[in-house]
């Protein structure tokens, strides 16, 4: 079975610095896309960065230029690093990744996300 565990939130003043990290353990075949999305309080979940098994890497306008998306193939593992954080970044963080259990399944997985709250 296939588990996305995400570390690293907390609290941090506005203009500092966070990494989250997300690992996958488990039956793990390959891993394609790695991301991460954040869901403040009462609004929608949304995408905030994802790298693909090559490297190439999406942001979202809002964090283009503050956050970075490193991810470590032999470790499973993607980062998500914040600076110049803003009170607006506060938000529960969740790992996304598209992963093969076997080379002939592909599925959607997320962590159970963590909270990151940046006080003004």
């Amino acid at each position: 079975q296939v588990q996305l565990v995400e570390s690293g939130g907390g609290l941090v003043q506005a203009g500092g610095s966070l990494r989250l990290s997300c690992a996958a353990s488990g039956t793990i075949f390959s891993i394609n896309d790695m991301g991460w999305y954040r869901q403040a309080p009462g609004e929608q979940r949304e995408l905030v960065a994802v790298i693909t098994s090559g490297g190439s890497t999406n942001y979202a306008n809002s964090v283009e230029g503050r956050f970075t998306i490193p991810r470590n193939n032999n470790k499973n593992t993607v980062y998500l690093e914040m600076n110049s954080l803003k009170p607006e970044d506060t938000a529960v963080y969740y790992c996304n990744a598209e992963i093969q259990p076997s080379w002939y399944a592909s599925m959607n997985y997320w962590g159970k996300g963590t909270l990151v709250t940046v006080s003004s």
